[in-house]
């Protein structure tokens, strides 16, 4: 009988405890106990290691669908690889991880997580090496290389939008636009993906240089007089500091167009899982289980051209652009962005949404 693990780790999203029910249930007709690790590494560290039991009448599959991780994701003085870097504990800590899990005797772990996570996984690997190491990529941000799609990426996309087309009625009834700032860190795919949805009058991300003046000159020129403008928190502006949405409005306040500013903040995390994301949480729980079934290890599940496989986490890693984590020394975190080809772009253009200098 194989005694598998979970561990959800990084920022919470819809989707965890979809995959967490998926993968009990799966590994249960495969007749393996099932442990999930509480509060990601932190569970790890202590001692004895937080871990549950668990079984299908642990998350009722009518619980599945809802938000956050039942195995949660950490805490505010939880323990991870990057408080034990700011302690000067790095060594330690991987030391007790690795005793902790060769303690507890698992075949495998299954561990779901962000581009930080993953990239963490594959740097310290040796962790890992007494058992096999799925990941399984989760994210609203969708920023990892090597998978089109990630959990919880369209449940975020959902919330945005419905939070923008609440707006957009207000906006309507006084004359006026809101400067809605997305999630999304240095990858503009959140707010790229809502906003064609909502038709948007205006998307600003990371990823696209944008003019300031060509911003209020195709808002003064657009049809209506009201709208959405959204701003993805990664951006910059010269000479300018704060919040990127606030920068925003002061721009077009200045320019003598009426605005308010908006942050839907965690509501974007939040939210009943879509069935998008319910039937990619099963697809991917499915990949993990056969991985584990077909001795695989050090893979990331993937779903490319509508086929879910899993991947190496060393190719993982090489795929994507290195960007250095400034809280951990000596780690780079393996990250993806919105491609100039990407064909979103050309239809938000196409629709005479601003989205930048593209053209």
């Amino acid at each position: 009988m194989k005694k598998i693990a979970i561990m959800t780790t990084g920022g919470d999203c819809s989707g965890l405890n979809t995959v967490i029910q998926r993968i009990v249930r799966g590994a249960t007709l495969r007749g393996w106990q099932v442990w999930g690790i509480l509060d990601g590494t932190d569970g790890l560290s202590t001692t004895p290691p937080s871990v549950i039991r668990l079984d299908e009448g642990v998350i009722p599959i009518e619980n599945a669908r809802l938000a956050g991780s039942f195995l949660h994701n950490g805490h505010a003085g939880a323990l991870n690889f990057e408080t034990a870097a700011e302690e000067g504990s790095l060594k330690d800590f991987n030391k007790k991880i690795q005793q902790s899990l060769r303690s507890l005797k698992f075949d495998a772990l299954i561990l779901v997580g962000g581009n930080g996570s993953l990239s963490l996984a594959w740097a310290h690997r040796d962790i890992y090496a007494d058992l096999q190491l799925i990941c399984i990529p989760k994210t609203i941000d969708l920023d990892i290389p090597m998978t089109d799609r990630t959990i919880g990426f369209n449940t975020a996309v959902q919330q945005l939008t419905s939070f923008c087309d609440q707006l957009m009625l207000t906006a309507r009834s006084h004359h006026r636009w809101f400067v809605v700032q997305t999630m999304g860190r240095d990858c503009g795919q959140l707010a790229l993906n809502a906003g064609v949805a909502i038709g948007a009058g205006a998307i600003l991300i990371p990823e696209i240089k944008f003019d300031v003046d060509a911003l209020v000159r195709h808002i003064q020129q657009a049809p209506t007089d009201y709208g959405i403008i959204l701003v993805s928190e990664g951006i910059s502006l010269r000479g300018h500091s704060g919040r990127p949405a606030d920068m925003i409005s002061r721009k077009l306040t200045a320019a003598g167009i009426v605005n308010r500013t908006a942050f839907p903040e965690h509501t974007q995390r939040s939210g009943d899982t879509t069935a998008d994301d319910r039937i990619l949480s099963a697809r991917m729980a499915d990949c993990a289980l056969n991985a584990i079934e077909n001795n695989e290890t050090y893979v990331m599940t993937a779903i490319n051209d509508c086929v879910c496989k899993t991947v190496s986490l060393a190719d993982f890693y090489a795929a994507g652009d290195a960007a250095h984590d400034p809280n951990i020394p000596d780690l780079c975190t393996s990250s993806a962005y919105v491609s100039p080809d990407d064909p979103l772009l050309g239809v938000a253009h196409d629709m005479g949404i601003y989205i930048g200098e593209t053209k």
